[in-house]
């Protein structure tokens, strides 16, 4: 059994984000297409006498270490406990709808069933962390329907790239699903199989993300984000992420992705940017043993 072991909490990207109900709980039932980016939050652990969280890299102020985290929540869920003693490396802006705590606590999920040598976690525990948290285990490109919990396959995309951009403000997730208007919109059509990235841009431009007009109406700074975006050569759609207010730009070529993200980061110093691969299925790249 290895002692130490690292893993990748790669950012979440809702390509589309369907509302499409409301249980009489309150949850609200959601049909999005979920891809992952190669950028992303790293989680080392070492076999320890008690779990410890130290958080460290360029995003790691404000990040709490204590019991409100989802990592130690996600360790919390072991019985009996693996006592590790976690590093999280954090390049992802938090709360931003990309997943970054869903992310960091799959993340943590895998490193401690693998230093544990244990199983993981029932879906049900799962779900008590948070709704994005069983995909992003998962960490293929999926169908997530329901609350979160109904994970389709879909078939194998076209190389893909992204440029993730956030403002650096807040927009509460409550607050937007407050303030969706229409909570019955229809439903997601099936995820054909693409010949090319023409044809997955094409498909994707009449999807949507249902939350995007609350939270641009919260934070009209989307809009000046969705613009930018819009206006950059090579890019083939420009949408908003999960509740916000990260957006994305998608593109057909690596290096227009990459010359776009540039010239953002140029023009917006104060702006989270940064250009990524959309993440085929290798799961074997978010886990790796290191002794």
């Amino acid at each position: 059994m290895s002692k130490t072991a690292e893993a990748f909490a790669p950012a979440k990207v809702n390509l589309t984000l369907h509302v499409t109900g409301q249980r009489a709980d309150g949850y609200h039932l959601l049909e999005s297409l979920v891809v992952f980016a190669g950028v992303g939050d790293r989680l080392r652990g070492q076999l320890a006498p008690e779990t410890r969280l130290t958080v460290t890299g360029p995003r790691a102020a404000g990040v709490p270490t204590g019991d409100s985290n989802l990592v130690l929540k996600a360790a919390r869920l072991f019985r009996p406990e693996v006592p590790v003693a976690l590093t999280l490396e954090k390049h992802l802006p938090a709360a931003a709808g990309i997943g970054g705590g869903s992310s960091d606590a799959a993340a943590c999920l895998r490193l401690l069933a693998q230093l544990g040598g244990r199983a993981l976690p029932p879906q049900a525990a799962l779900l008590t962390l948070g709704a994005d948290v069983p995909v992003c285990l998962a960490g293929d490109p999926l169908r997530m329907a329901g609350i979160g919990e109904d994970l389709s396959p879909v078939p194998e995309l076209p190389p893909l790239w992204l440029v993730l951009v956030n403002p650096g403000v807040d927009v509460p997730t409550p607050a937007v699903f407050r303030a969706l208007t229409n909570k019955t919109n229809p439903p997601m059509p099936d995820v054909p199989a693409f010949a090319d990235a023409g044809a997955a841009l094409a498909w994707l431009a009449v999807q949507r993300n249902d939350l995007e007009a609350p939270a641009r109406a919260q934070a009209p700074v989307i809009d000046t984000v969705l613009a930018a975006l819009a206006v950059q050569p090579g890019c083939g759609l420009a949408r908003m992420s999960g509740s916000g207010a990260t957006c994305f730009g998608l593109f057909a070529e690596a290096a227009a992705a990459a010359a776009a993200a540039g010239a953002l980061a140029r023009a917006q110093p104060g702006w989270w940017v940064t250009a990524a691969p959309v993440l085929g299925r290798a799961p074997d790249q978010l886990i790796r043993a290191t002794t």
